[in-house]
Formats: C-alpha cells, structure tokens, sequence
C-alpha cells in the first residue's frame, strides 16, 4: 500500500543528530512552517487579513480553506521536526509550499521579491521538501 510501517511513526533519538545533514535541513523546513501556519490564527481565531487573502484568491470558503492551510502546515512541520512520517510529511509540504506560490501569483502577478511578498521564498521550500521526500524515499526503499 503506502510502505508504512510502525518505524514511521516512531520518534528517533537518530532523527536528531544534526552531523547528519539531511536530519539538520528536515528540521529547519519542518520548523520554517510553523510560524506560516501560527501566523494563520492570531489570538485563537482566524487572522482577518489571511481569510482576506484567500477570498482574494478564490478560496471559497475562505475561513475553510485557511484552516486546510493551518492544520496542512502545522502537521507537515511538526511530523518534519520529529522526523515521523517524513516521506509524506515533506511531500505534503511542498504541495503546500506549491499551492501558497501559486496564490502569491494570482494576487500579486510575477513577483520575484521577497521583500515584497514575491513566491520565491515557498517556491525555494516547496523544492526543499520535495528533496527531503525523495531523499526518505530512497532510505525507505534501500532499507
């Protein structure tokens, strides 16, 4: 089926050692995504000017679709940090990632500026987690 098995779900003293780089660049993407996904929520409800963005980008419902987006970010980067899953936790975050450039396009057009909201800030991760899962999967096939 999905080659999971029990080990997946197990946190790992090995997934910490950062002399492994791809443990150090795992950990450094899973914990880049919390702060997006906390910065969708502020004071325990939905940030206004998030939902705002979404309804702009054609997300209907928007409130839905910023949720989709918090649980997506918050999952993918916890389960990247604590090393579970990671094959699918990275490709799920760089689908996130993908979707997020794709919405920076549509409201804002080409904009190759991080300064100025431009997309080649989660096009750069979304490639990030996308090495990181091709990387889990040949571990996991090889193992």
């Amino acid at each position: 089926m999905l080659g999971l098995t029990k080990k997946d779900f197990m946190i790992q003293s090995s997934s910490f050692d950062i002399r492994r780089p791809w443990n150090l660049l795992r950990i450094t993407a899973g914990a880049f995504l919390l702060p997006h996904a906390f910065g969708k929520v502020v004071g325990g409800a939905l940030n206004p000017a998030v939902v705002g963005f979404f309804e702009k980008v054609g997300f209907q419902p928007p409130e839905t679709w910023v949720m989709v987006a918090f649980f997506a970010e918050l999952i993918c980067g916890v389960a990247l940090v604590l090393g579970l899953l990671t094959r699918y936790a990275a490709l799920g975050a760089c689908m996130t990632l993908f979707v997020a450039a794709g919405a920076l396009h549509l409201v804002k057009g080409f904009g190759w500026y991080w300064n100025l909201g431009g997309y080649e800030y989660p096009i750069f991760w979304a490639i990030v987690c996308l090495a990181i899962s091709m990387q889990a999967f040949q571990v996991k096939d090889k193992g």
